[in-house]
């Protein structure tokens, strides 16, 4: 199939198909960077792991080349540090047992134009052929250009679909800004409490950046374990590692519904519940 650029690739751990391994996806994670679904898509990867009847197909959009690199990958290339962190996603994706993996290998500055069409008509024809009940990308929130850029690219995807072809759910997940400051009501919570050895292999296959000073494996599983016991003031904790998200599904189910217009609304919701609380207080 064609995937928009001469350097995708599409890797099926188990050997399937390739459209029998699309086809029978229902949970897909949709990354700007390798390493992002293993951060933000954990609910899918653990809730189809060694499963038959839920699969995750994971797709990261950009080639990596930008990577901030130390270490044994202190001299290596652009074009080297391409290779490298593909190979570490395909690793991430035989260990989770994913169903696919496909690498895009768009520019970040393809993901950063709002006018670039490429990543747009690459997604639209991946969810064809995924047709997944689950979509995870990233928040909306999130202080990472390329990271917003591949969300706003998401929706416009499955915006060229037909109602009838759209996923059921559709999150923002966090990676470079918490979604703890959200309200409880705006703030979609997945224990991740279960295979914990697993996650830690997961993010542990990016050694290029964990080896290179970026200690993601460590940060993401302190911050699961910190949302856990914070999530809740007034209850014991109830998992013992969790991740945040926003539903992003009033964006599928209304075109005209304007994407700067529904982020700003859940930041305005967030401004009057302080504003409310000091006020209670005063």
């Amino acid at each position: 199939m064609d995937l928009g650029t001469d350097a995708a690739e599409l890797f099926v751990p188990d050997g399937t198909q390739e459209a029998a391994a699309l086809g029978r996806t229902t949970h897909l994670g949709i990354g700007a960077h390798q390493d992002d679904l293993e951060i933000m898509a954990i609910d899918g990867i653990l809730q189809s792991y060694e499963r038959e009847d839920a699969w995750f197909t994971g797709v990261v959009v950009t080639d990596g080349r930008g990577a901030p690199r130390a270490g044994l990958h202190a001299d290596s290339s652009d074009e080297e540090m391409v290779l490298v962190r593909a190979e570490e996603q395909k690793k991430a994706a035989a260990v989770g047992k994913y169903s696919a993996q496909v690498l895009l290998g768009f520019p970040s500055e393809a993901v950063k134009n709002g006018a670039e069409q490429g990543p747009v008509e690459a997604l639209t024809e991946l969810l064809k052929r995924c047709r997944p009940q689950v979509v995870y990308t990233h928040s909306l929130m999130d202080k990472h250009d390329s990271h917003v850029g591949v969300a706003m690219k998401t929706i416009a995807a499955i915006r060229a679909l037909p109602t009838e072809l759209r996923p059921a759910k559709l999150y923002g997940c966090e990676v470079w800004r918490d979604l703890d400051w959200l309200r409880y009501d705006d703030k979609v919570s997945f224990d991740c409490s279960d295979l914990v050895p697993l996650q830690m292999e997961l993010l542990g296959a990016f050694q290029s950046q964990i080896a290179g000073g970026k200690r993601y494996d460590l940060a993401v599983m302190g911050r699961r374990r910190a949302h856990a016991t914070f999530s809740e003031s007034h209850r014991v904790d109830e998992a013992d590692g969790m991740t945040f998200g926003v539903d992003m599904g009033p964006l599928m189910e209304d075109d005209a519904l304007g994407i700067d217009a529904f982020a700003q609304s859940i930041i305005r919701r967030f401004s009057d519940d302080v504003r409310d609380r000091i006020g209670r207080m005063s």
